[in-house]
């Protein structure tokens, strides 16, 4: 089930052998070797924290929880490196890397940069980093609001305001607007928000419970109030059903909880509409085959039939999923120098010649 034990076949790479020299670790069977020790952090290094485990190992286990909390016990012994503090804050970087784009693009993506990012921070330099846009989601969907009819009526659906389709791809921001206010509902913006993935994946896991529960307090008002918090992308879902609630306590724990009842995957909440008769979609034509490749997290989450089943709505389409695990890039994961090689291996077991 582990995307990169399948690429190096290694038991180290495996959920079972991960689990094993963290148990090991932490009973004192591994003599000095601790939970500190370089070696137990080289076995969980090629984790990519994709859930595969936690949705279909026998016994749930989410190894993915394991390394960040594992992560976090071995950066206060060792200090953060720079790398995961960069990663960890890609919120905060994107919002400065937008406003001034294109000429942030630029330095970050020509050749000089990336080869100081390597030597500095450990970036592979043969990845291409992913181009801030300019007008984000926020400001596309504001115009396009006041435009249309500047209110929200009772019964509004709010959008989660991720920091990748805000930043990166307001595209599909807005075309998953578009198909929500054709499947009947009345859309809203919700308060920007990270929803801390990238701090959890990193290990930064004091900073990812401040964020976490500054998130709640942004989402509660929503929340409390009926309304439903829509997700494009499923490990920012994910943060907010079982992450946020897992790292907050007391009552912004509770508030958490609420704010994880009322989060719905795009997917979902437009196949249920379909399904109940509360939405009829006006579909064009759609091409012959549509290949499915299903996100991580969706697929731990148990949200893959959903896309599945919205897919082939389409008229004239046949939707093939691949079923082939992990695409190995795992979020920040696969731009890192050392793992190059595992996320490839990890895309050409199956996605990528089928997508060629």
């Amino acid at each position: 089930m582990c995307p990169s034990y399948m690429a190096t076949r290694d038991e180290n790479d495996s959920t079972r052998g991960r689990a094993n020299v963290l148990r090991l670790a932490m009973s004192g069977r591994l003599g000095e070797t601790g939970l500190g020790d370089e070696g137990v952090k080289n076995v969980m290094e090629l984790c990519l924290e994709c859930r595969a485990c936690k949705a279909e190992c026998p016994v749930g286990v989410d190894v993915a929880r394991f390394k960040s909390e594992f992560l976090a016990d071995y950066w206060s012994r060792h200090g953060v490196p720079a790398r995961a503090r960069i990663l960890g804050h890609i919120h905060e970087i994107s919002r400065w890397g937008s406003r001034f784009a294109p000429i942030a693009n630029w330095l970050s993506r020509n050749a000089a940069s990336r080869w100081l990012n390597e030597h500095l921070f450990g970036l592979d330099r043969r990845r291409l980093p992913p181009a801030w846009a300019g007008n984000t989601f926020a400001r596309q969907f504001a115009a396009r609001r006041i435009r249309r009819n500047g209110g929200s009526p009772a019964g509004t659906v709010y959008v989660f305001n991720d920091t990748f389709t805000n930043y990166y791809n307001p595209a599909v921001g807005m075309a998953g607007t578009r198909v929500l206010e054709a499947a009947g509902c009345n859309v809203a913006l919700s308060p920007e928000a990270c929803c801390g993935r990238p701090l959890i994946s990193q290990g930064l896991l004091d900073e990812a419970r401040r964020t976490g529960a500054s998130t709640t307090d942004a989402l509660y008002r929503i929340a409390s109030g009926g309304g439903q918090i829509v997700f494009f992308e499923p490990s920012c879902l994910s943060a907010v059903r079982e992450d946020i609630p897992s790292l907050l306590r007391g009552d912004a724990q509770k508030k958490a909880r609420r704010v994880a009842e009322s989060a719905v995957l795009f997917e979902d909440l437009v196949e249920r509409k379909a399904q109940t008769g509360g939405a009829s979609l006006p579909l064009r034509q759609g091409p012959k085959t549509i290949l499915l490749h299903g996100h991580c997290h969706q697929k731990a989450l148990g949200l893959l039939p959903v896309a599945r089943s919205l897919l082939s709505r389409i008229p004239g389409s046949n939707v093939v999923d691949l079923d082939a695990g992990c695409c190995g890039m795992a979020g920040s994961f696969g731009y890192v120098r050392d793992h190059f090689d595992v996320p490839r291996a990890i895309g050409e077991r199956r996605l990528l010649p089928a997508a060629r």
